[in-house]
């Protein structure tokens, strides 16, 4: 769960700093290098050198510091001691694990939104939905993967907002955070292809109706069967790549 201004503006002495130019570069900081290793930019385990980041970046030490204290809490880079950042390992079990919890979460917050959602709720599913599916015509695969890829979260948040619950639903950002880096690997093996596109398409059209008809244990086994989809495909790309 990307940070507010508050939790970046600690300075090396734990001690909370005013300044505006130093929370804006931290955050930035943040956003952009939390976007690179998502993207593979960094491998795992890749040592993050200060001086790289603050050539890349254009920030200094310190609002570099705060960024990696939270990618650290985010779990995406790990604090070695005395010896600076790392990228986080990745692994075949921590795949697993976390895509079953994802579905586990996304399958309580879907089920209690079927019960609690109201007539916005399910006009807002619609379309997004609707505007998920106008995906289709798009100039460059990077833009094609990005637009769908906003569409996609915009989609699955919406059915998710209707379990009115800001915890759950802080909870699920959280995993959805870890879960990212592994998903992307699936976005990008894809290439977002006309086919994969289709496929999809109907997945999410399945979805919405038995969501709308409140028809719950379809809409629970619909929804683990669409999440846990990408884990073979991530599974044989770490497995090309060495990682167990």
């Amino acid at each position: 769960m990307e940070p507010n201004a508050n939790q970046l503006a600690i300075n090396e002495q734990g001690v909370s700093e005013p300044n505006a130019p130093r929370q804006n570069l931290a955050i930035s900081a943040y956003r952009q290098l939390k976007h690179d290793i998502i993207r593979g930019r960094y491998a795992p385990e890749q040592k993050l050198l200060m001086s790289h980041l603050k050539a890349h970046y254009g920030a200094s030490t310190g609002p570099l510091r705060e960024a990696l204290s939270q990618l650290v809490a985010d779990r995406l880079v790990v604090a070695i001691s005395q010896r600076g950042y790392r990228v986080a390992p990745m692994s075949l079990a921590e795949l697993n694990d976390i895509y079953d919890a994802r579905a586990q979460l996304e399958g309580l917050i879907l089920r209690l939104a079927i019960e609690r959602g109201d007539d916005d709720w399910e006009a807002t599913v619609l379309a997004t939905a609707h505007r998920l599916a106008k995906v289709t015509d798009v100039s460059t695969p990077d833009d094609l993967l990005d637009i769908w890829d906003q569409r996609h979260k915009a989609f699955h948040t919406a059915i998710a907002s209707g379990c009115n619950s800001p915890h759950l639903l802080q909870m699920r950002n959280t995993l959805f955070d870890q879960v990212e880096r592994y998903r992307h690997l699936w976005l990008q093996e894809t290439v977002m292809s006309p086919q994969a596109l289709e496929l999809k398409r109907q997945e999410h059209t399945a979805l919405v109706e038995v969501i709308l008809a409140r028809a719950t244990a379809q809409a629970d086994s619909l929804m683990r069967d669409h999440l846990m989809t990408p884990v073979p495909i991530i599974t044989r790309v770490l497995e090309a790549r060495g990682i167990r």
